[in-house]
């Protein structure tokens, strides 16, 4: 009986086995032609990969001498041979290497930098930018639902008084609408991959991550140009006085009932055009050295400026490294490009916050030019005297005719 059931077993066995044997045959991955190159990859062994499929490991008896013709030299593989000091060299960029093309980046042969920059931008950069501006918006939400809107206390006087000349508002319009294209298309291409393509699919993400980047690079231009107008229009009227004291000491009006005298720029104003301007060069130059790769490097020598000065020992830090890889310097370029353009979009979203819904009237002045004078006295009566004084010194001066 005994015997019987182990004959039994036995052939149940035997074709589960069989079944599994072939079943093994036909996943197992088909064999690679490497002898081409020693046993090191080759170009179906990175195709197979990316169609997911499961590649042969290597053959091969792991010698240069085992690769094929004039390859050896170039795909075979040292086998048990090391060198670490070699590559460590080569990992930190201290190996004297010399190429026949490609200049300076292409001596850069292991570049682990990208990682710590690949971790930066998937990680803090994209938590906390996003933090900061979704913060704003909800700040803004809170207060408005808090504060309201700020009315115009006088009633309006139907006098008109003209708060921006038209080349002051194509200036200010164009430095708008270019920053809105930039902001956006910036946020496309940091969080398309993760919020945009799982929802409107992959193909959807690659044409508009394609668009954006077109945008991006061209729209920068117009942006830089209105920089340099609006710096040049509007910068004395921004020197810091005795006035911006007392209007950061009553809030601006925006918190409690008074309101401050001001000139034709307030000392809120002022902070949101310094910010313009110094966020906004800052944003550009970092720009161009991703617009012109490896032309424009900045880091290197800003850092030995910093760490001449002591600032980095002041604040206890370590010296900042002065010898910097080509890759270095586009990976730095790109996270202060990216974190300097999250705080500039925060500011610009409260100064969008005030110049529509949350200041009764502000709009016009970027609008059609012209402001009712009850407004110009509220929140800006020493321009608003200024002017006044000039419209009356006017005819004074006309020469009387014959």
């Amino acid at each position: 009986m005994r015997a019987l059931l182990c004959y039994l077993a036995l052939c149940l066995m035997l074709p589960l086995s069989a079944q599994a044997q072939s079943e093994t045959e036909a996943t197992e991955p088909a064999p690679i032609d490497r002898s081409a190159t020693g046993g090191a990859q080759t170009l179906e062994d990175i195709l197979a990969r990316q169609r997911g499929e499961e590649v042969a490991p290597r053959t091969g008896d792991g010698s240069a001498a085992s690769a094929a013709g004039d390859l050896a030299g170039q795909l075979g593989i040292r086998g048990s041979a090391s060198d670490p000091d070699l590559w460590r060299a080569l990992r930190y960029n201290t190996a004297d290497i010399s190429v026949s093309a490609g200049g300076d980046v292409a001596k850069v042969l292991v570049q682990d930098g990208g990682m710590a920059w690949y971790e930066f931008r998937s990680g803090p950069l994209a938590t906390y930018g996003g933090y900061l501006l979704l913060g704003t918006i909800v700040a803004l939400v809170i207060f408005y639902a808090l504060r309201g809107r700020i009315k115009i206390d006088e009633p309006m006087t139907g006098r008109t008084v003209t708060r921006f000349k038209f080349i002051e508002r194509f200036s200010h319009w164009l430095m708008a609408g270019s920053f809105i294209l930039l902001g956006f298309t910036g946020l496309f291409v940091k969080y398309g991959r993760e919020y945009i393509a799982p929802w409107a699919g992959l193909e959807f993400n690659a044409w508009l991550l394609t668009v954006s980047k077109f945008v991006h690079n061209n729209v920068a231009w117009a942006f830089m140009l209105s920089l340099f107008m609006i710096f040049f229009l509007w910068v004395w009227h921004n020197i810091p006085n005795r006035t911006d004291i007392k209007w950061f000491a009553q809030f601006g009006g925006i918190i409690g009932k008074k309101h401050p005298p001001a000139k034709k720029f307030n000392g809120g104003q002022k902070i949101i055009f310094w910010s313009c301007i110094l966020l906004g060069g800052s944003i550009s130059v970092s720009g161009l050295s991703l617009l012109f790769p490896f032309e424009l490097p900045l880091f290197a020598k800003t850092f030995a400026v910093l760490n001449d000065l002591g600032i980095t020992a002041l604040i206890g830090m370590d010296a900042l490294p002065t010898t910097l890889a080509p890759h270095e310097e586009m990976q730095l370029a790109q996270a202060w490009h990216a974190i300097v353009s999250f705080v500039l979009m925060a500011i610009i979203v409260a100064h969008i916050y005030i110049g529509s819904v949350g200041m009764e009237g502000a709009y016009d002045a970027m609008g059609s030019g012209e402001v009712d004078e009850a407004w110009a006295h509220q929140h800006h009566s020493l321009w608003l005297d200024e002017v006044k004084a000039k419209e009356k010194e006017a005819p004074s001066s006309a020469t009387p005719a014959e």
